[in-house]
């Protein structure tokens, strides 16, 4: 890969619209986050040791959107790029918790966007738990430092839905927060930062998760743009009077004013139930809920629509008409107008959120003057710990929400002080430039760290090979079950693979080495060009056996393995196998059918002995432990990767759980007639073949349903 000069910074934030001029509060996934990312990126192109900032996002071309999120790249003012990738349908826009099952085909994308731009990212910096999930395994695949951050929490957000009335199993089915917060844990456990927004996010949200304990945390706040958002100065009136006039019968009166898009956690039920059972506020003030986009109510996603129908059946429960507005569209640009004109009328802005991980309307709140209302749970405890210009509240409790808006709303000196101190305090603490110096701070001292593990390791390793350069395409096959157990159908493969010489042959295992060669050579198997040993731990070139050390250096990360023996030395229904089936990466043990250990009982013994590891079951009767990076499916990727070989002309072959991540995403997966069930779960994924031949014979079939190679070429 070619070097670069300065760091080159690449960012992953999936889902949502983003482009160079957002369309912010258009959908539920498209607020606070995609703000926040391109400010952020954008902060950082700036600066001047950043060289390269790339953010890769999903790519679709739906026609109900703006025909950017089709393009693949688009170039901003400050020279970063945003870089759109498929995943899923081309078509079609998709919610984040639609999302889930393309996210594999997603890392084969950014590991093609990669190798093509000839330019090794120093860092990656993941967005969110789903683009966590990616990060987590392109960190792995490549060996780059992985940065995080969250925005918002699964285990959290759960909670306080349940606290607000939701069952459990309807919210898990809808948001899918089990994959979610596994993807958090994960990444808790291997990210070499994890940036977040407040203390109190550090504290009390992520202190929900086991991995905590294991992370590191770096608090970081956000800034705002003081270029957008300022105070009126010496307006008297506001641009946006005219269009309230549609709603309001006295647009002048001091507005309590709230930004978020239509979503349940955003609590604007309770909000508006607090405006319309208090006389007092009734009469005094407007109520202004600025959500988003929308031309008709029925073509809005149901979320989003049953949270409107709730406020509109609430305006007209109590005839609110006249005192509320509820604009249905607005400009970038009517935004900061928005804080000002309720700056000028002396009102106050609110955030009422069941949680809010940090709260950005608040800062642009703080540098318009305008005072606040604001959830006590999340990052409103730390701003206004620093700006000094609201009050906190309970947002389940509206008598509390209510006091809180009569004080700051009625009390004419309490209002100027806290307009006062808010844009004082947004000045000193935050701001975008502060936010870009503390954060390539951060950059240095990982790369530091990293540079001198790279010493330590050096005399191991190898330069970069590149292996079998004649070849432009790969099968890859387990040995057990898949490729022998057929004799007809293996001399007919072995034919086929002497009939296409540019197809590379390889297999992957969980035998070791001289079990791999012994069994080999038993069934007449001419010797691979690759060996995938030990269930991905090891990787073996050519006919002089050569290990990959690089790849062996790269599975060295947080990995114990006397620990791995320890935390698991006495647990029920485990048998440690015999020392010549073990490796320095693999501690492997027989399971008893009768009593088998549950695998998130065994990942929690080790979770305990702080050691990063997973575990892999076979046949009901076989379990591996192995170093977090290491499995057969990275083998292949990690070999794809620095062949140049596109995933696409990559066809893999097994039959059991230990096979499973060799299969998915772009690569062409094939699972034999004879497989364990425990496979069947695959059934439906994106480019899995369930061949109905056995053995040999399936990855034959297999092969013809791919018309592999020809296919990597369509």
């Amino acid at each position: 890969m070619a070097d670069h000069q300065g760091l080159y910074i690449l960012m992953l934030s999936i889902h949502g619209r983003i482009c160079g001029t957002p369309e912010l509060g258009i959908d539920a996934d498209t607020g606070g986050q995609v703000g926040y990312v391109l400010d952020e990126m954008q902060a950082l192109a700036r600066d001047p040791r950043v060289s390269r900032i790339d953010l890769l996002t999903r790519r679709f071309d739906d026609s109900d959107t703006n025909p950017i999120y089709g393009a693949p790249r688009e170039l901003l003012e400050s020279g970063a790029r945003i870089i759109r990738l498929p995943a899923g349908p081309a078509h079609k826009y998709l919610q984040k918790e639609r999302l889930w099952d393309y996210l594999d085909t997603f890392v084969d994308g950014a590991l093609h966007f990669i190798r093509s731009e000839d330019c090794i990212p120093d860092v990656i910096h993941s967005h969110y738990a789903d683009a966590g999930y990616v990060g987590v395994r392109l960190s792995r695949l490549l060996g780059i430092p992985l940065m995080h951050t969250g925005h918002s929490l699964g285990r959290d957000k759960r909670e306080r839905l349940i606290a607000a009335g939701r069952k459990a199993e309807s919210i898990d089915r809808q948001f899918h927060f089990p994959r979610r917060i596994a993807a958090e844990e994960s990444v808790l456990s291997e990210a070499s930062v994890v940036l977040a927004s407040t203390r109190q996010e550090v504290d009390e949200q992520y202190g929900l998760y086991e991995n905590a304990v294991r992370a590191h945390f770096k608090i970081l706040p956000p800034g705002v743009d003081l270029r957008r958002f300022s105070r009126p100065g010496r307006q008297r009136s506001s641009p946006l009077l005219p269009g309230l006039r549609h709603f309001l019968e006295a647009p002048r009166k001091p507005p309590i004013l709230a930004i978020a898009r239509p979503d349940e956690r955003k609590n604007f039920q309770r909000l508006i139930e607090a405006y319309a059972t208090d006389p007092v506020l009734r009469e005094q003030a407007n109520l202004v809920l600025v959500m988003g986009q929308r031309d008709r109510l029925g073509q809005l996603p149901h979320g989003a629509k049953r949270v409107i129908q709730s406020i509109l059946h609430t305006v007209d429960d109590y005839d609110l008409y006249g005192r509320v507005a509820l604009p249905k569209h607005h400009e970038p640009e009517d935004i900061p107008e928005y804080y000002r004109y309720s700056a000028i009328y002396k009102g106050v802005f609110v955030n009422p959120a069941l949680t809010e991980p940090f709260g950005l309307t608040l800062l642009e709140a703080a540098a318009s003057g305008l005072p606040v209302v604001a959830t006590r749970h999340g990052g409103p405890q730390d701003i206004i710990r620093y700006c000094r210009n609201g009050i906190l509240v309970d947002p389940l409790n509206i008598g509390e929400m209510q006091d809180a808006l009569r004080q700051m709303l009625f009390d004419r000196q309490r209002w100027q002080r806290a307009s006062r101190a808010g844009l004082l305090g947004v000045r000193r603490v935050y701001s975008w430039e502060a936010h870009a110096r503390r954060y390539l701070a951060e950059v240095e001292r990982i790369l530091r760290r990293q540079r001198k593990q790279l010493r330590r390791e050096s005399a191991a390793r190898q330069g970069v090979r590149r292996a079998l350069p004649t070849a432009d395409h790969l099968l890859i096959s387990d040995i057990d079950n898949t490729l022998i157990g057929d004799p007809a159908g293996l001399a007919t493969l072995m034919e086929w693979l002497r009939e296409h010489p540019r197809v590379a042959f390889g297999v992957a295992t969980g035998r070791n080495l001289k079990q791999t060669m012994e069994i080999l050579a038993a069934h007449q198997v001419p010797r691979p060009d690759i060996c995938i040993t030990d269930v991905g731990t090891r990787i073996i070139y050519g006919s002089k056996l050569r290990e990959d050390q690089d790849w062996a250096a790269h599975l060295h990360y947080r990995w114990w393995r006397d620990g791995v023996l320890q935390a698991l030395a006495r647990v029920p229904g485990l048998r440690l196998q015999e020392k010549f089936t073990q490796g320095a990466f693999k501690v492997s043990y027989y399971v008893d059918p009768k009593r088998p250990p549950t695998a998130k009982d065994l990942q929690q013994r080790l979770r305990e002995r702080q050691i990063a590891a997973h575990v892999v079951l076979s046949h009901n009767c076989f379990l591996d432990v192995l170093p977090i990076r290491a499995s057969k499916g990275h083998a292949i990727r990690f070999l794809a990767f620095r062949w140049g070989l596109p995933l696409h002309a990559v066809l893999t072959a097994g039959d059991s759980g230990n096979d499973a991540d060799m299969m998915g995403g772009e690569i062409c997966g094939v699972i034999v007639g004879n497989h364990s069930p425990e496979l069947h779960g695959l059934k439906d994924k994106h480019h899995i073949y369930f061949a109905s031949a056995h053995h040999a014979w399936g990855i034959l079939e297999g092969i013809q349903h791919y018309r592999f190679p020809g296919q990597a070429h369509a």
